[in-house]
C-alpha cells in the first residue's frame, strides 16, 4: 500500500467526497483520481453517485467522467489493510 493509499483510506471510515478527500490529504486531483481508480479497482473503497446514499459500481468506461462528482467510503477489506499496516 503506498502512502497515498494509506492517506486517502485514512480519510474513509465515512463517507467523503472527491472535494473533501483532495483537500483533507493534499493529493492534486489527478493524482486523488489515478489512485481512487487503484483502490476501487482493489475492492478497497466503494464510490457512491449521485449523491453520498447510492452506491456505483465501478466502470472503467465511465469513472473518469464522474469521478469529481463521486463520494468514496472504505470497503471492510480496505479498512483491514488500512489497520494491518
Amino acid at each position: 500500500m503506498t502512502d497515498a493509499e494509506f492517506d486517502i483510506l485514512d480519510e474513509l471510515y465515512f463517507v467523503t467526497s472527491f472535494t473533501d478527500l483532495g483537500q483533507k490529504t493534499g493529493l492534486a486531483p489527478a493524482e486523488l483520481e489515478r489512485t481512487l481508480r487503484g483502490l476501487l479497482e482493489q475492492g478497497l473503497i466503494r464510490s457512491f453517485w449521485p449523491d453520498p446514499d447510492t452506491e456505483l459500481a465501478f466502470e472503467e468506461s465511465s469513472f473518469g467522467a464522474i469521478v469529481r462528482d463521486c463520494y468514496f467510503l472504505a470497503s471492510k477489506e480496505g479498512l483491514l489493510q488500512h489497520n494491518t499496516r
